[in-house]
């Protein structure tokens, strides 16, 4: 009776390890879940931004485009008036 009740100690004792164990990898687990939502938080709002500054400076881009087409129109006719000028 002494040995059943030894074993069943012992399996106790087991189960109550491995339990503990358990709640320890649970609450590692939570602990580097929660990390990794922050870090993703993160990396989302830096994700954010940076699209926003690309659309921002692809705008900007667009718009130095369109500025030095108009520049170059105005160049090329003020340079065509010189050679009216220079013709007569």
């Amino acid at each position: 009776m002494a040995v059943v009740r030894e074993q069943q100690a012992d399996s106790l004792a087991s189960l109550e390890e491995r339990i503990g164990r358990a709640v320890e990898l649970v609450v590692t687990l939570r602990k580097e879940n929660q990390d990794l939502a922050q870090r993703l938080e993160h990396a989302t709002a830096e994700r954010d931004t940076a699209h926003a500054d690309f659309e921002r400076l692809s705008q900007e881009m667009e718009e130095l485009r369109t500025e030095r087409k108009q520049v170059r129109a105005r160049i090329e006719k003020l340079l065509g008036q010189m050679d009216l000028l220079s013709a007569t």
